[in-house]
């Protein structure tokens, strides 16, 4: 019997243009069933660009987006409410609602039983809000009250546009946890994200962006691989430890400006093995674990801020400049 898993989402040379401006340009990547996909970059990469195309509510320029497999460019349009839910910025939520209110207007719009409203309060913990106004509900409590939203027609399949945004640390844990028990029970997501940290506890595939098109494609663990921790080792001489290191299989070792030499892969232990092997002296070993934020920052590069344009000021020499795209989804 076949191992492959099937297709939840699958993006195909997407490019999405807004005028002069490039959202997103030949970006391709598949989602196997059973797992969860982050796309991850600095704000204005084309992250929401992308998920606003799988929901088919953007048309791609060229390139096809779809969900469960090749063979229909949006079918999270109208009538596929119950394949997939869907989580954007803003949330759409009215501040003088109660939670439950609002479900059962989604509900009735859904054609879902009253009853489904509290199954989903009860499966993102809000059970004891229900009758809470959403104005007085904290930022968290508002991403769950959007993704039970979402749950209503019990999709198999979610797409989240930056769900972590605005969270405190317990509630950055809890997205993870129900993600994994949503794949868990078979389903799939796709969710974006400013923040590497953010998402790596729950993602089994990253999508790295950066302005519109794919500087990074695969497993965490991989990502993890070319952007190691390293222990800095003061030695003397350094090149001396570093030869020895490598004649020992450890050639991931790098001499940073101060002298001091950066290795990767290799336990104290052994580097002081190889050290007295070798007789260098050394002063001190301190660790220099790489936040995953580093790693994207390493990767990515900020979107460009527009330059300012004042109406009725001309340009040098008389022209007057043109006008600078604005409102670009991220």
């Amino acid at each position: 019997m076949s191992g492959v898993r099937a297709v939840a989402f699958e993006v195909r040379g997407l490019t999405k243009r807004y005028d002069s401006a490039i959202a997103v340009t030949d970006v391709s990547f598949t989602v196997p069933s059973g797992t969860t996909a982050a796309l991850v970059g600095p704000r204005g990469a084309g992250k929401t660009t992308i998920l606003r195309v799988l929901l088919g509510l953007v048309d791609p320029t060229s390139g096809t987006a779809s969900v469960g497999g090749p063979g229909s460019a949006r079918p999270a349009a109208a009538g596929s409410a119950r394949m997939v839910g869907g989580v954007l910025a803003p949330r759409g939520l009215h501040p003088a609602r109660t939670a439950r209110d609002h479900l059962l207007i989604y509900a009735a719009a859904a054609s879902v039983g009253n009853a489904r409203v509290g199954e989903v309060l009860e499966l993102v913990g809000l059970g004891e809000y229900a009758a809470t106004r959403i104005g007085r509900m904290s930022t968290g409590q508002q991403t769950r009250l959007a993704l039970a939203t979402a749950l209503l027609g019990d999709p198999p399949l979610l797409v989240l546009d930056d769900p972590m945004d605005g969270l405190d640390a317990a509630e950055r844990g809890w997205l993870p946890e129900f993600l994994r028990g949503h794949t868990r029970r078979g389903g799939s997501a796709v969710l974006s994200s400013d923040s590497l940290a953010a998402v790596l506890p729950g993602a089994d595939h990253l999508i790295v962006l950066s302005e519109g098109t794919v500087v990074f494609q695969g497993s965490p663990a991989r990502l993890r691989r070319g952007h190691p921790d390293r222990l800095v080792v003061a030695a003397s001489p350094p090149i001396g430890l570093a030869t020895m290191l490598a004649a020992q299989g450890f050639t991931d070792a790098v001499i940073r400006p101060d002298g001091r030499l950066a290795v990767a892969e290799a336990t104290e232990a052994q580097i002081r093995a190889a050290a007295t092997a070798a007789k260098v002296r050394i002063d001190s070993i301190v660790a220099d674990p790489i936040h995953p934020d580093r790693v994207l920052a390493s990767l990515t590069r900020p979107a460009a801020a527009p330059a300012p344009h004042y109406p009725g000021l001309a340009a040098p020499g008389g022209r007057q400049p043109s006008p600078l795209p604005y409102g670009i989804p991220r």
